[in-house]
């Protein structure tokens, strides 16, 4: 006899034992599980009707074998060594048509699938096998085509957006609007790079990620399916389906075509793991600072990213003049936990999260310590909000440490600031940024400055913004711009003769003074 299983593919869509039996032709034949009830949502994957009594060498696994038994009648030791051919090869179920050659369920057969666990189904009714097998047949067929098709709609989608150049987050919202469920992108430590789905239902998700995670890590079972990521040898993440109501197989193949994307994704940006790691970051921390979304509910966003934040002390931190990169390996050298992302105009945020035990000022002057400049590179601005006992302050500290580096951006060097900059250290600089956008300071300033602005010239603008900066240090502004004293006193001359003020008075120098500080926030 052939077998129609050796061509079916054994990962498409299945019917359960349960489903089968549950199907109007079948209950006209008045089915009753006698044997392996506990095993009746096994997955039948084909049908066959068959007497012969060595059937169980020609089966491949899931198989519901239909049978009269009539070749196994009177003869106790083939009923059991038939139940145990079906067992060793793994078939789904043995359904018996009660009739000639069994009018009652056989104790043999019944006691030994008993002790295998395959499902015994016995049927009172005569029953046409011929439209179980076709009724079976054509519903399997049809959701292994509904299967495929969906696996075939997902790649060309998926592959749509990385042609076009589409964000891994783009990606993931196609993923999660095909399988209906929140879809988790994790690296190997279970650490979350990336999520989609419905907002509440991925928080539901990420606020019991640790179990959850070890619940995925462990097998697939109540719709968790996960996929590996990773080529050549190298695994370095995964994709996993967060409760998927679908068919499992299907369930498997959304998986896998998605996990496919990723990786070409991966490929063909020619970007690590690790910038995914770096996109969750920056779209936790870019959220955090925006204040659109409240603080607690990104509290388990923040968790699966793999921040503390039970018991802990945030301290807000922004950074100008050096990449994520050296952010992120001095926190690991220094080992403190915190998440960096860049955000704008060559800044970083950095949110560290510290024991409540830890002294706050002392490692955060410790980290600023370490960001030593490369050779020909500028000072790096670390600017510093007041450390938040709670998570929900954390945004508040990030725009305030955010206003801090604005405030000083670009004067590092003649402002001689202390390693970490903070709110108090800005003085009449923070308050000239807060008021910047107001209509008569912006007036003040074009006034102020009416001499250099109808006629820019830039050089004598950063004379002047240097000079007023040192505290109209003559000698210091001559060594920054590199000129010497007299050079200096040339174009001094020249800014005060365009500007009509004497710069040695205290009080012109001070409007003049504002009046650049407001232009330069203005402008930036």
């Amino acid at each position: 006899m052939t077998t129609a299983s050796e061509s079916w593919d054994s990962s498409a869509p299945a019917l359960s034992v349960r489903q089968v039996l549950a199907l109007e032709r079948v209950l006209a034949g008045d089915p009753e599980v006698v044997a392996g009830a506990g095993r009746l949502d096994r997955p039948v994957r084909w049908v066959h009707v068959a007497e012969a009594a060595d059937v169980g060498v020609m089966l491949s696994g899931g198989e519901m074998v239909l049978t009269t038994g009539v070749l196994l009648a009177g003869d106790e030791d083939k009923q059991a060594e038939y139940v145990r051919s079906l067992h060793r090869a793994e078939a789904a179920a043995l359904v018996l048509g009660l009739g000639r050659a069994f009018p009652a369920p056989p104790d043999v057969m019944r006691r030994v699938a008993e002790r295998c666990g395959l499902p015994l189904v016995v049927l009172h009714r005569p029953f046409p096998f011929a439209q179980l097998t076709e009724e079976v047949q054509s519903r399997l067929v049809r959701r292994k085509f509904a299967a495929v098709s969906l696996s075939e709609a997902v790649r060309t989608d998926l592959t749509a957006l990385i042609t076009a150049g589409a964000p891994l987050q783009r990606l993931l919202d196609e993923v999660a609007r095909h399988s209906g469920c929140p879809v988790v992108v994790t690296n190997l430590a279970h650490r979350v790079l990336g999520t989609a789905g419905e907002r509440p239902a991925v928080d539901d998700v990420l606020r019991d990620w640790e179990r959850i995670a070890r619940q995925a890590g462990g097998g697939e079972g109540d719709g968790w399916i996960r996929a590996e990521l990773g080529g050549r040898g190298e695994r370095w993440g995964r994709i996993v389906l967060c409760g998927y109501r679908g068919d499992t197989a299907t369930g498997r193949l959304l998986a896998d075509r998605a996990a496919e994307a990723l990786v070409l994704h991966r490929m063909l940006g020619g970007t690590a793991a690790r910038s995914w790691e770096e996109q969750s970051a920056q779209s936790l921390l870019t959220d955090l600072v925006s204040g659109v979304v409240p603080a607690r509910h990104l509290l388990p966003r923040a968790r699966a990213a793999g921040l503390p934040v039970n018991r802990r002390t945030f301290v807000p931190l922004v950074v100008r003049g050096r990449g994520t990169g050296q952010l992120d390996r001095v926190l690991r050298l220094l080992g403190l936990p915190g998440v960096v992302a860049e955000l704008a105009d060559g800044t970083a945020a950095v949110l560290l999260s510290l024991a409540r035990d830890q002294d706050a000022a002392a490692l955060t002057a410790h980290f600023a310590a370490r960001l030593r400049p490369e050779p020909g590179a500028a000072p790096a601005v670390v600017a510093a909000a007041d450390p938040r006992p709670a998570f929900d302050d954390v945004p508040a500290g990030l725009r305030e440490a955010r206003h801090v580096a604005d405030a000083v951006a670009g004067l590092a060097a003649a402002l001689d600031l202390p390693p970490v900059v903070r709110l108090r250290d800005v003085h009449l600089r923070g308050l000239i940024r807060l008021l910047r956008d107001d209509p008569q300071v912006q007036s003040f300033a074009e006034r102020e400055l009416d001499g250099l602005l109808c006629e820019p010239d830039e050089d004598l603008l950063s004379v002047l913004r240097t000079y007023l900066a040192t505290g109209r240090n003559k000698s210091r502004t001559a060594q920054l711009h590199h000129v010497s004293r007299p050079a200096l006193y040339r174009r001094l001359e020249a800014i005060q003769a365009r500007l009509g003020v004497d710069l040695d008075d205290f009080e012109q120098a001070a409007s003049v003074h504002i009046a650049l500080l407001a232009h330069d926030a203005q402008h930036q």
